[in-house]
């Protein structure tokens, strides 16, 4: 009888994994082959073989564009983590009542499109927007600050939109560590803040690297807040990919910008995940 339940056993498994078919089929649709286009179009439009990536390095405006992408990126995730971690240590430590409220906040975000809060956005923060006015009418400033169509209003406007992906991953990591780990440390005769920083904090960070890597990379693709919010000066490398595309039909060129953005946002998370277990990071479990 058990030799007969073995040999059940792989195909009630083969039966199963029937059921992974149909999200097999739908990642080779809508993301292996459009990565596979790319690529293709990267190396054979408008010719064969390296032109477009030795156009695009070669070129003083694009290489700018990237670095000014990762700049950016790095303002943003740095700007999300000061406010997201204090945020979300009062969420772990509130009461229910206000912990929900909390939370609801942060969820609110999700319920509108990207699109409708960037707009918002460039509604508030113009010349004649809520904040100009209020400022003028308080009589603080003479004149209407500059703060949208230039690095600080796509700053605004993406902290705002990615601050969720900041907040929520540090706040379940929060609600998991065990606060009589401080108190023991308190005991022990360390300060609360001695007691925070050598304890808390460091059991925190997993939370902290999570949200760091998921804001700066979907920073790295963003195109609609800084293209509504921000400066041409100062575009980042969605927006360059988006003309060269849709103006300029140069879908080459497009295509190898793609690619190397691709290429830098894994190149980034392979230089993550040697400072941090990225698994453990996203809550996975790994054994020796």
């Amino acid at each position: 009888m058990a030799a007969g339940l073995r040999k059940a056993s792989p195909r009630r498994g083969n039966r199963w994994a029937w059921f992974v078919l149909p999200a097999l089929l739908f990642l080779a649709v809508f993301f292996v082959y459009p990565l596979y286009e790319m690529l293709n179009r990267s190396f054979t439009e408008p010719d064969v073989g390296l032109q477009n990536n030795v156009a695009f390095f070669g070129t003083d405006v694009y290489v700018r564009v990237l670095i000014n992408t990762l700049r950016i990126s790095f303002l943003i995730t740095a700007i999300c983590m000061l406010f997201a971690y204090p945020y979300a240590y009062i969420m772990a430590h509130a009461s229910r009542r206000t912990a929900g409220v909390l939370l609801i906040a942060v969820l609110v975000p999700f319920w509108s499109s990207i699109l409708v809060r960037t707009y918002a956005w460039a509604v508030i923060l113009q010349d004649t927007g809520l904040i100009n006015s209020l400022l003028l009418g308080l009589g603080l400033v003479d004149e209407p600050l500059s703060l949208v169509r230039n690095l600080l209003g796509t700053v605004i406007g993406m902290v705002h939109i990615l601050m969720p992906f900041m907040v929520l991953p540090i706040y379940a990591v929060m609600k998991g560590i065990d606060t009589n780990l401080v108190k023991a440390a308190a005991n022990l005769g360390s300060s609360p803040l001695d007691a925070f920083r050598r304890v808390y904090l460091p059991l925190s960070l997993p939370g902290v690297f999570a949200g760091s890597l998921l804001v700066f990379v979907l920073s790295l693709g963003s195109y609609v807040t800084p293209a509504v919010l921000g400066n041409p000066d100062q575009a980042m490398l969605g927006q360059v990919i988006v003309t060269q595309v849709q103006s300029l039909l140069n879908w080459g060129m497009g295509a190898a910008m793609a690619l190397i953005l691709l290429l830098v946002t894994l190149l980034i998370l392979a230089i993550a995940g040697r400072i941090v277990n990225i698994g453990d990071a996203f809550g996975g479990r790994t054994t020796d």
